[in-house]
């Protein structure tokens, strides 16, 4: 490690960088979507602070050096280091108070603040910080996701891709994949099961299909789309995976803003049909009672896919 920089990232996937909410459970898909800023860290000594469920998602990571699973230990451990920089992308209150007891030269991020009991930005966050917590300044916001990450920290996002370690044990063998789990914290992104089954029946006398495994092992779910050579899918960690695993990847959107998302030449965005001023909404309940996802149909999806090509 000698004449390395030791750097310390906190990301959890307990609070989404841009969005308010807070969740006792991790956010896989924040977690994978912040290894681009790695790329500032290639020669240094890394250390990666996360739930014990998204560790699969960083082993073999060329950029880190040092995984901990947050626990206990892992907290006592850090607490009695020094690191050159900490980098906490968390906003939970007791992670950042966590961040800031922890020595370093530097801190970036999101810091706990002493008056109020609530996460604050250190300075290069403070935009970040008013995006994910004032509704005015998220619907002003022109920025994608990964260009406030990397401008947190202190960087200017130039295209920097998903860094994924792990290598399938899988070939493609299906034309479209169909990733359909969506997470807890925004269940509104899921669209709706007949109209996956519509496209099952459109699609199906052209192309081969196969609907979403290996949910509850990581390992085997990222072998399963390396699987497909094109992957639909909601806002959710697939996507991700899918990019970082080369495939096509169509994402559908409606009660989450695609601004967010980093352009990418293998990723393709479908809205829906609808003049609504509330999409995106960021919320749990649609106050319609009549989701927005419905109205993205069967026939738009396949219409892309044609257009694009499998491979």
């Amino acid at each position: 490690m000698a004449g390395r920089r030791k750097i310390l990232i906190i990301k959890l996937g307990y609070s989404e960088t841009l969005i308010p909410e807070i969740s006792q459970n991790c956010s896989l898909g924040d977690v994978f979507r912040t290894t681009p800023v790695l790329n500032l860290f290639k020669d240094d000594h890394v250390t990666w602070l996360t739930d014990v469920a998204a560790v699969p998602l960083l082993l073999g990571n060329p950029f880190i050096d040092r995984i901990l699973a947050f626990d206990l230990l892992s907290v006592m451990q850090l607490e009695e280091e020094r690191f050159d920089k900490v980098i906490n992308l968390e906003k939970v209150p007791g992670i950042c108070a966590l961040a800031n007891r922890i020595s370093a030269w530097s801190h970036f991020g999101f810091r706990f603040d002493q008056e109020t009991g609530q996460a604050e930005a250190y300075e290069m966050a403070y935009e970040a910080l008013a995006v994910a917590t004032r509704e005015d300044m998220k619907k002003l916001q022109d920025k994608c996701w990964m260009e406030f990450l990397f401008e947190m920290l202190g960087g200017k996002w130039q295209g920097e891709d998903y860094i994924l370690g792990y290598r399938p044990k899988t070939v493609p063998e299906f034309d479209l994949g169909f990733n359909t789990h969506v997470g807890s914290l925004l269940p509104l992104k899921a669209w709706p099961e007949q109209h996956w089954h519509e496209l099952e029946k459109l699609a199906g006398g052209t192309y081969s299909v196969t609907y979403q495994k290996h949910l509850n092992n990581l390992t085997g779910y990222m072998d399963w789309i390396n699987s497909c050579r094109f992957l639909i899918t909601g806002d959710t960690l697939g996507m991700y995976l899918g990019i970082a695993l080369g495939k096509k990847v169509l994402g559908l959107f409606g009660p989450s803003s695609d601004m967010d998302q980093s352009p990418h030449p293998n990723l393709r965005i479908i809205k829906p049909q609808l003049e609504r001023e509330c999409i995106p909404c960021m919320k749990k309940e649609c106050e319609f009672n009549d989701p927005c996802m419905q109205y993205i149909s069967s026939a738009q999806v396949l219409a892309v896919i044609q257009e694009w090509g499998i491979i």
